[in-house]
């Protein structure tokens, strides 16, 4: 996956300059006022998230009741016992819990927050595009993301590091993670769209749309398993064709 980010992002610094477009990184895209903030959360070890949601259902179960006086005994005894452990490594668990909200709304503003100096720019951006279905007005659609594979093998990047494509009905994506360059205007425009994509329905929450103007392809980027899995291929071929076995020259 690094390795053909790599070719897509030599293939951008191959292209001609044009003092109108803007070249810009998938890390422009992002609000970095955004970024910075504090989560409390990120001092703890696994074992310490562990026993902090363990905490949190614990304390639901004794809240909801409807169970027998013992369970609910037995529940308070291990809520006690969840709290004790955090407390004598210095975690203050009432206080984490009423910032979970908090902090996640602080990491989904991360995710969202675009960055409003390259609104209505004419940029250049490299990376891997995703089909998508004509739009309601009968455009052609698509969307890239900065890695092969997500929304699909991995989930799907934060909203300002997806851009939804409105392509010219002169090109359209021969393949899925076909790595191309695109070059267009860049607006701040959040859609989400759900629709198939290789392993099912997902969700594709993107923070801008690009009017697409030029499209640059370099064809499809094999995996090394890929590259394998087709190199046998020719080789069985290669043995049918002979009607034995063969060597690899």
């Amino acid at each position: 996956m690094r390795f053909s980010f790599a070719v897509v992002a030599a293939c951008l610094l191959a292209l001609p300059a044009h003092s109108e477009v803007k070249r810009i990184e998938w890390a422009d895209l992002i609000d970095e006022t955004a970024q910075n903030y504090e989560d409390p959360f990120v001092e703890l070890t696994g074992k310490q998230l562990s026993e902090l949601r363990n905490l949190v259902r614990q304390r639901a179960q004794l809240e909801k009741g409807g169970a027998t006086p013992e369970q609910l005994g037995q529940i308070q005894v291990d809520i006690e016992a969840t709290e004790a452990t955090l407390a004598e490594e210095g975690v203050d668990a009432d206080w984490l819990i009423s910032q979970r909200w908090v902090v996640m709304e602080r990491r989904q503003k991360a995710g969202t927050a675009a960055n409003v100096d390259i609104d209505g720019v004419t940029i250049s951006l490299g990376g891997f595009v995703i089909p998508a279905p004509r739009d309601e007005d009968g455009s052609q659609m698509a969307y890239i993301v900065p890695e092969r594979g997500m929304c699909s093998h991995v989930p799907p990047p934060p909203p300002n590091q997806m851009v939804r494509l409105r392509l010219s009905d002169s090109w359209a994506p021969s393949t899925v993670y076909e790595p191309i360059v695109v070059t267009g205007q860049i607006r701040i425009d959040p859609t989400q769209k759900e629709m198939l994509v290789v392993d099912g329905p997902v969700l594709m929450n993107a923070a801008f749309t690009l009017e697409v103007d030029d499209v640059q392809t370099f064809g499809p980027i094999q995996t090394s398993e890929e590259a394998t899995t087709n190199r046998a291929s020719v080789l069985t071929g290669r043995i049918k064709a002979t009607g034995g076995a063969t060597r690899d020259d």
